[in-house]
């Protein structure tokens, strides 16, 4: 599809690491100057404001598929620096966001209360299941991305939960990624 002047193309339910990453071997392969992942999380810390945005920063590394691109380690930062394009496009949008790690986990329903507590005095916001992954084939493959996790549920949050808003609520969300990432291509072209 076009948006704003650039061809892009939206894949959805590309749940989980082994997945996601299939996609985006497809994508980097066929030519994609930048993959945006937008994953569903939910709540670690309960700093956070539910429903919030965050521009992933790093995951933690607690699934398997990134162990197939890199050497294990604790993390895996974003390889991509469009964190500040994607904060400001993200920030008009009404919506609390902010810049920070998440968790990625293979194991749905099974995150301990010892191991939210762990990862929230560790400053991790969030906890999905895909976004380790996808950093890991960005960084050994060389290819540019961004991930906005969306926040929409917590273990104890008793209101409603994955509450993402409308349909045109996730097109608004779907195109200020897409204007950011129409920024961070044109700057990275220009310095070619």
């Amino acid at each position: 599809m076009e948006a704003d002047g650039v061809s892009c193309g939206i894949i959805a339910r590309t749940i989980g690491g082994p997945y996601a990453v299939l996609i985006a071997e497809q994508l980097h392969v066929a030519g994609a100057q930048l993959i945006l992942g937008l994953t569903s999380a939910g709540r670690i810390s309960p700093s956070l404001q539910l429903p919030s945005l965050v521009v992933v920063t790093s995951a933690v590394r607690d699934e398997g598929t990134s162990l197939h691109y890199l050497a294990p380690s604790e993390q895996i930062a974003c390889p991509t620096p469009i964190g500040e394009l994607l904060m400001d496009e993200l920030g008009q949008l009404g919506l609390p966001v902010v810049e920070r790690p998440v968790w990625t986990t293979d194991a749905p329903y099974r995150e301990t209360a010892k191991q939210i507590q762990r990862h929230a005095a560790a400053g991790v916001l969030a906890v999905e299941m895909q976004t380790a992954s996808l950093f890991a084939f960005a960084t050994a493959r060389q290819a540019d991305i961004g991930i906005v996790a969306h926040v929409t549920n917590a273990v104890d949050h008793q209101d409603k939960t994955f509450d993402k808003g409308t349909d045109e609520d996730s097109f608004v969300l779907m195109r200020a990624m897409l204007r950011a990432g129409r920024k961070y291509v044109e700057q990275a072209t220009t310095l070619i």
